[in-house]
């Protein structure tokens, strides 16, 4: 259970994987509760003609920076034509997830080497995670939790209630573009590891298992962090045994996805438990007035 990771690696991977953690599982609820999964898919898409282009211009330590820039971009052109009544908040992410993933599949297309560098950038390379990438990762991660320390009270507020957050001052647009920032961020921060399309795993699944077991915010984040980082290793160990053992060709990214897919079906069951405890509300239409009094 622990020998893999000796291995410098897969212990690389681990802790990439445990830096993920940390900022997917408190986004992940945001995502959650402003239902903004697809969003976040737009984001993960729209990241990859900058991934593209920085990967043609600097290599593997390029993809970071046009990451960042296509992600900042994509934050500022859906929170502006989010904005607009003109345009419905699904239509506007359509269009710019198509345009720009369309722009990024011209770009890799025109490489000789479209088909491997394809994959990698759709799927990751968790396993080829170096030390300088972790260094920035944990830069990013370390900006992504003090920016969301700084406003999530606001970011709530506006989640839950809107029109109040408004009248008590708060700039709306500035907020929904701050969230949208640290979503670009937290794709920035993954895409290198899981790729630009299981980089959604991460930010809609923790969240969506975690509500399976509670309602509140806090354990929430807590929940899907651990649930990020369980999967991560449980991922990771079983890329490695059926790799090794086995001889089947099983990708870690894909692995560490299929884990925290797997950690949601486990959970439905305990939703359902949950939910047949409480007093459904049609079990209240059907008593008298007297009785509801009493």
């Amino acid at each position: 259970m622990i020998e893999p990771f000796a291995v410098p690696f897969m212990g690389r991977a681990l802790t990439e994987i445990a830096l993920l953690a940390l900022i997917c599982g408190p986004v992940s609820v945001f995502v959650f509760v402003r239902r903004l999964s697809f969003v976040s898919d737009a984001l993960t898409h729209t990241v990859f003609p900058g991934v593209v282009v920085g990967f043609v211009a600097g290599g593997m330590d390029g993809l970071a920076t046009g990451a960042l820039v296509a992600g900042l971009l994509t934050a500022v052109v859906l929170t502006v034509l989010t904005r607009s009544a003109r345009l419905t908040d699904d239509a506007a992410t359509a269009v710019v997830l198509t345009a720009m993933f369309s722009i990024g599949v011209v770009l890799v297309s025109r490489r000789t080497s479209y088909t491997s560098d394809l994959t990698a950038f759709l799927f990751g390379r968790l396993l080829t995670v170096t030390p300088r990438q972790i260094t920035e990762t944990v830069a990013l991660a370390v900006v992504i939790l003090i920016a969301l320390a700084i406003g999530a009270r606001a970011l709530i507020f506006r989640a839950f209630d809107q029109a109040g957050a408004a009248a008590a001052g708060l700039r709306i647009g500035r907020l929904d573009l701050w969230l949208n920032i640290l979503l670009a961020l937290v794709v920035v921060a993954a895409v290198r590891a899981v790729g630009t399309i299981l980089v959604v795993a991460l930010l809609i699944v923790p969240a969506a298992a975690a509500r399976m077991v509670t309602d509140r915010l806090v354990p929430m984040a807590v929940i899907g962090t651990g649930l990020v980082l369980a999967g991560g290793y449980l991922g990771l160990l079983l890329s490695w045994t059926a790799s090794l053992h086995y001889g089947i060709a099983l990708t870690s990214a894909s692995a560490v996805v299929l884990m925290l897919v797997l950690a949601y079906l486990l959970l439905l069951p305990v939703r359902l438990w949950r939910d047949r405890r409480r007093v459904p509300p049609i079990a209240l239409q059907r008593k008298s007035p007297h009785e509801l009094v009493g």
